[in-house]
């Protein structure tokens, strides 16, 4: 089954990114090839509603939706989300570069046996159409994504719960590298023909997306989050669970926590960027990652950046995709720059507005 992504546009989308913890959207507007962020939003969610990336509750996050919806322009419509883990798989196949995309489609369906390794009733498919294969100018090459159709339809139910249309389902690596697009300038100028690695520090999982200009050469889920973090600080001060949360976003904690909690989180956190940096470099040949963007929730921790820089030696710094937009009168500006890192999905997401989808 096909999902429906294409088609024109005749208004906004509303990027929305379904996290572990919370609902997190982002409405961007275009004016002179200039973005501008109309509003966003952040919803938090009871803890369980969303486990390893699927919707376990989606009563709870039509809720978030419907508080969300409260927040921003009552007329907007549509909405974009995304899938990701495990079952969900995108690669690079090479069509007939004289085919139309109606010809494409049909060939990709004809075809889908043997490109997918999941029965074909489980699954939704949709391509996209890239550049002209290098080694065959007779070939194009295509992006071919396939989702878990009941991962997709959760997604779905839950904006339609809201009042939302659900224009685009996505997937959340190619969200992420679509917002890394936006802060390339962060890095030395070279940056846009070099390896970037992208590292979204969620809650319970981490995503990496290795982007090179506007490619993305390579994407892994890993299951290591700060969610971590915080279950140390429940066990080390004998908090509860929300306790501990708040403790480590009001940096209401001991002296001792630095060594005691803080230095063997970042231990591990140095671990798991260094062996999946090292996994891609094995697979792919390249020699080096040159620069690292990162972002999510626990990008917020002071000095993560230079942390990064200085243990693996790669430059790297925290995602600010809102660095060059303007903003509207209604948006608290202070709030969108602390919240930034945490907003690159659902900016990934909105970025759909201005993109074509199928239909």
């Amino acid at each position: 089954m096909r999902s429906t992504l294409f088609q024109t546009k005749k208004a906004l989308i509303l990027g929305v990114d379904i996290g572990s913890h919370a609902v997190k959207a982002v409405l961007l507007s275009q004016h002179n090839q200039h973005y501008k962020v109309e509003a966003f939003a952040i919803e938090p969610m009871l803890k369980g509603t969303m486990v390893d990336r699927e919707i376990q509750d989606i009563e709870a996050v039509a809720d978030a939706l419907l508080n969300i919806r409260k927040k921003i322009d009552k007329s907007i419509k549509y909405a974009a989300a995304a899938v990701s883990g495990s079952l969900v798989i995108s690669k690079v196949i090479f069509m007939d570069a004289s085919l139309t995309d109606a010809e494409l489609a049909r060939q990709i369906e004809l075809e889908a046996d043997s490109l997918i390794p999941y029965p074909l009733n489980e699954v939704s498919l949709d391509f996209e159409r890239l550049e002209i294969n290098e080694t065959d100018p007779s070939k194009v090459n295509v992006l071919l994504s396939a989702a878990r159709t009941e991962s997709v339809q959760a997604r779905v139910t839950a904006l339609e719960s809201a009042g939302f249309t659900a224009k685009v389902i996505d997937v959340e690596s190619s969200a992420l590298s679509r917002a890394a697009e936006l802060c390339l300038d962060q890095l030395p100028e070279d940056a846009a023909e070099k390896v970037v690695a992208v590292l979204d520090i969620g809650a319970t999982m981490t995503l990496l997306s290795i982007v090179e200009g506007d490619k993305n050469l390579y994407t892994r889920d890993i299951a290591f989050g700060g969610e971590q973090y915080s279950r140390s600080i429940m066990h080390y001060y004998n908090k509860t669970y929300e306790e501990a949360e708040q403790a480590k976003i009001l940096a209401d904690l001991p002296p001792s926590y630095s060594f005691e909690v803080l230095a063997p989180f970042q231990t591990m956190l140095l671990q798991q960027i260094r062996r999946a940096i090292q996994m891609y470099l094995t697979t792919s040949g390249k020699e080096q990652v040159d620069y690292l963007l990162v972002s999510g929730g626990t990008s917020l921790l002071d000095g993560i950046d230079k942390l990064i820089s200085d243990e693996l030696a790669i430059q790297a710094v925290v995602a600010n995709p809102f660095r060059h937009m303007e903003s509207a009168a209604t948006v608290n500006r202070q709030q969108l720059t602390e919240k930034a890192p945490c907003l690159m999905i659902a900016t990934g997401l909105a970025l759909r507005s201005f993109t074509s989808w199928h239909q």
